[in-house]
């Protein structure tokens, strides 16, 4: 349903501003006049600024805050309706406060809680609506929602774990990369005239650097272009499910060790998470497979279900998947024997997520040597290259 901003005024003459949702803007200012309210203005989403346009979209900061807060309130004792007022009066961002007086309004009206958030499903997932769902039906929301903070939290730690490691070896690459370029393009063309007008034969070497030299030079635009329609006809292929897929496999073979804890820590996790705020286990086991990144495993994971349903559990399910550890399908099954599921998947979840750290150590620790040793040589062989022409200069008869 739109959100229409409005403008107006009490009987007393008191203005205010705010949103409102209704199917159209007559409905929005029949809505308004039912509140006991003037309506001095109502803007459609429309014809409101470049903004305001814009369609709002929340960050990780702002779902952990507003989860935080919220949980906070709740545990504190306010309703559920109060705490929504308090955070939408104390947000910063407009575009969260906006969203937040949405929730208020919905809840106001009579929906509850996760149906309010369904409404917003490019902020709040599948996985957040099932949990606060499971929370209002057991009357936990409070616990419910720290739970889920404390789960978007260590989601948020593990993803930035693994973007700051590989920060170095993209400055690394990019650097040297453009250092090569520089040479090859604006450095050896102006050595190439000085041997040229000696006019003795050069070494080897020397011939393939300037002539690779005079190729950037004179046809790198073409090279530029040719990378460019290689990255879009990339894009392209990887946007539809077949190429993902392959893609996705490419990177299994490259590096599963690394993609196998990863996923195996997000799963886990995930399920743990659903299974502890009182989802059933077939909810919690569809809403885990989405927060599988990698196509090759999340298709193979499917089956987990179809498992599950039949009464065989999900350790023998996701052993004969052949997608995860020996170890963590062994904790998996003596959770399940345990009666203890929920907290051995988090225990797993723990596990994997701290091996998975040592795995990109590991990586990057073979990653940025190996960076180095190929730039080292590209720039080694250029140096040579030049001092064997220089060294040749003295057996040009004078």
């Amino acid at each position: 349903m739109p959100v229409f901003a409005y403008r107006s005024t009490s009987l007393a003459g008191e203005v205010s501003e705010g949103v409102i949702e209704a199917a159209d803007q007559r409905n929005a200012v029949e809505r308004l006049k039912n509140m006991g309210l003037i309506p001095l203005s109502v803007t459609p989403p429309a014809e409101r600024g470049f903004g305001s346009r814009m369609r709002f979209r929340a960050t990780k900061r702002d779902l952990m805050t507003f989860t935080s807060e919220l949980s906070t309130l709740l545990a504190a004792g306010l309703p559920l309706d109060r705490s929504l007022h308090v955070i939408s009066e104390i947000s910063d961002r407009r575009g969260m406060k906006e969203m937040v007086q949405a929730l208020l309004k919905s809840v106001r009206e009579g929906i509850s809680f996760s149906d309010a958030l369904q409404k917003h499903p490019d902020i709040f997932s599948r996985l957040y609506v099932n949990m606060v769902r499971a929370g209002e039906a057991g009357g936990v929301l409070d616990a419910v929602l720290e739970r889920l903070n404390e789960f978007l939290e260590s989601s948020k730690e593990l993803r930035d774990h693994v973007v700051s490691a590989m920060i170095y070896p993209t400055i690394l690459a990019l650097t040297g990369g453009i250092s090569i370029i520089l040479l090859l393009t604006f450095v050896l063309p102006r050595f190439s005239v000085i041997f040229s007008e000696l006019g003795s034969s050069l070494p080897a070497p020397t011939q393939i650097l300037l002539s690779t030299s005079e190729f950037l030079a004179s046809y790198g635009w073409i090279l530029l272009i040719a990378l460019a329609a290689a990255g879009l006809l990339f894009r392209h292929a990887v946007a539809s499910e077949r190429g993902r897929y392959r893609w996705d496999a490419l990177k299994l073979l490259l590096m599963e060790d690394v993609i196998r804890k990863l996923e195996t820590a997000r799963f886990c996790r995930t399920l743990g998470t659903l299974l502890a705020s009182g989802v059933s286990l077939l909810q919690a086991l569809n809403n885990a497979k989405d927060v599988i990144g990698n196509r090759v495993i999340a298709r193979r994971v499917e089956a987990v279900s179809k498992g599950a349903k039949e009464g065989r559990g999900i350790s023998d399910p996701l052993s004969r998947a052949g997608v995860f550890p020996p170890m963590a399908l062994s904790m998996i099954a003596v959770g399940e024997e345990t009666g203890q599921l929920d907290a051995m998947l988090m225990k797993v979840a723990v596990i994997y997520e701290k091996s998975m750290r040592q795995a990109v150590k590991r990586f990057m620790s073979l990653l940025e040597p190996a960076l180095i040793l190929v730039m080292g040589l590209i720039i080694g062989f250029i140096v040579i290259s030049m001092l064997l022409a220089i060294f040749s200069i003295s057996d040009i008869p004078l």
